[in-house]
């Protein structure tokens, strides 16, 4: 059966933490909480590991998979950080934009469904940036369900779709389950392919720019 740990969101458990961490840098599965929705998650430079993932929510190969880090540091490490995505983080970060920029050969393509973008978020909650500044690694941040289905904003809900597919579950409460809004700077203009918390209005702000 899996390990369910409680954690607490806003100051969590060093002891829990560790543990997260030892699984993900084992390559092992965690599921976890996010200010969005859970997440189910590893070490996003872990081809293997990632492949797990795809196993464990059943979700096709080839279809890309966005990754959680720490900051702004973090991400330049993966991707192509242009100015524009420097000013919105900056603005955003941590919070719930997600960001496509060019990515680096260090990311996997199959953490990228083999694309030459990836997804890059903060995520403005202490547990999986905790896990991240420990362990110093990305963290996959696909929801926590399987395929098609609807996502968890409970860890009891990721146990009941995923059971003992993962190694570990940190159950942090309930989630918002509002959706991150996601921005695709590869395009031009930067194109808003999901609307989610932040607003088209709020990045025009900031870019100064137009905003399909």
């Amino acid at each position: 059966m899996v390990a369910v740990l409680p954690v607490n969101p806003l100051s969590p458990e060093a002891e829990t933490i560790e543990r997260a961490v030892r699984v993900v840098s084992e390559g092992g599965i965690i599921v976890y909480p996010t200010d969005t929705v859970y997440g189910v998650g590893t070490n996003a430079l872990d081809s293997r590991a990632v492949l797990k993932v795809f196993e464990v929510k059943k979700r096709p190969l080839g279809q890309p998979l966005p990754v959680a880090v720490g900051g702004i540091q973090m991400a330049e490490t993966l991707a192509v950080v242009v100015s524009e995505a420097r000013r919105l983080m900056l603005t955003f970060w941590p919070g719930a934009l997600t960001l496509v920029l060019r990515k680096k050969t260090i990311v996997p393509d199959v953490t990228t469904g083999g694309r030459l973008e990836v997804a890059l978020r903060a995520p403005n909650h202490q547990v999986p940036l905790r896990i991240m500044s420990l362990s110093g690694l990305p963290l996959i941040a696909t929801s926590a369900n399987t395929h098609r289905k609807p996502s968890c904003l409970t860890a009891e809900e990721a146990e009941s779709q995923l059971g003992d597919k993962v190694d570990l579950i940190l159950d942090g409460g309930s989630a918002t389950g509002r959706p991150s809004t996601v921005l695709d700077l590869m395009s031009t203009p930067p194109r808003v392919l999901r609307s989610g918390s932040v607003t088209r209005k709020d990045i025009r702000r900031v870019l100064s720019s137009s905003v399909s």
